[in-house]
């Protein structure tokens, strides 16, 4: 059995050395209640980065020299609990090990007869519901207006410019690489892109691009592409902030545009939030997402990397922006 433990604590972007992979004796022997999961796929995702300091946050930090955990689809192999049975596949959030016991506190069940299990950890797992909640709580979408999706290539991205489009609204995605705004176009339906590594002038972009100007940000990446959408706001935008993965291995505090009198200028709210803000929404979010995809209207992306031993490099790959949609690992 092998498991995967934070071993230092980053400074700046993530190494290989600060993580551990130990390998230990398989002695898992079952109560009443526990069950034994074999993982199958694991979830990498930015704000992982942030548990693995030791800021104060709205989540507790990895303690050193114990496994990394995050969103994981896990077989059953044995089971001494009345609501699973070997066979049955859950997903959770689980340690970084090849295998582990659990109580099933928290562990839901899914099903590979609807979605790939994969699926279960993007588009129909925390990451669609962190679009759908986002979009539609602080957002408040209404059909005709913009709405504008910085790391619109990434997981939650993607997903939210296509909810945006299901809703009826014009949507300007910002990625990377010309590679990846092509993507957002032909597979996502996004109505125009920005490379921002090709683009001098973000804030003149955006206002050719949204000529109506930004009724609804949706922000993963935080520091001057933002600034450049906030010079784009209309009366009573909404700025929905989910990430700010350009910042996350910054070891100073950053430099950043006032915002203030931008958003009393136009009356603008800017909201942070965490998905689990919303779990009475959950429900309702699935419903929407699992018709969207049964019906053609909702597709996602996948970087799939193998081998159990790779999820560090898969996490720090995040970082250089390698994953189109979702990073997942597949043990």
């Amino acid at each position: 059995m092998q498991t995967i433990l934070l071993k230092r604590r980053p400074k700046g972007i993530p190494k290989i050395s600060d993580f551990e992979l130990v390998t230990e004796n398989e002695n898992l022997t079952l109560k009443n209640g526990e069950l034994i999961l074999e993982t199958c796929y694991i979830s990498v995702d930015p704000y992982l980065r942030g548990r693995m300091s030791d800021a104060k946050s709205y989540i507790e930090p990895f303690a050193l020299n114990k496994p990394i955990s995050s969103g994981v689809i896990a077989k059953v192999l044995d089971s001494k609990n009345k609501k699973f049975i070997k066979g049955d596949y859950v997903s959770g959030r689980l340690n970084w090990s090849t295998k582990q016991i659990s109580t099933g506190v928290n562990l839901t069940k899914v099903d590979s007869e609807v979605a790939t299990l994969s699926a279960y950890l993007g588009v129909l797992g925390l990451t669609g519901l962190t679009a759908y909640c986002g979009l539609t709580q602080i957002g408040k979408p209404k059909k005709g207006e913009t709405l504008v999706v910085s790391g619109a290539a990434g997981a939650v991205g993607s997903i939210v410019g296509q909810i945006g489009k299901i809703l009826g609204m014009h949507v300007v995605g910002i990625a990377g690489t010309d590679e990846k705004v092509d993507l957002l176009k032909t597979k996502f339906g996004f109505d125009a892109g920005i490379n921002y590594n090709t683009t001098n002038d973000m804030a003149t972009a955006i206002k050719k691009l949204a000529p109506n100007g930004v009724d609804v940000y949706f922000d993963n990446v935080g520091g001057s592409i933002s600034d450049a959408v906030l010079l784009n706001i209309n009366q009573f935008a909404r700025l929905v902030i989910c990430g700010a993965i350009s910042v996350y291995n910054n070891t100073e505090i950053p430099k950043s545009m006032s915002v203030q009198h931008l958003l009393i200028r136009n009356s603008a709210l800017m909201q942070g939030f965490i998905v689990t803000n919303y779990q009475e929404s959950f429900p309702e979010a699935i419903n929407a997402l699992s018709k969207w995809l049964a019906e053609g209207k909702l597709t996602h992306n996948e970087t799939i990397v193998s081998g159990f031993e790779n999820s560090p490099q898969a996490f720090i790959d995040l970082f250089s922006g390698k994953n189109k949609g979702k990073m997942v690992v597949k043990i």
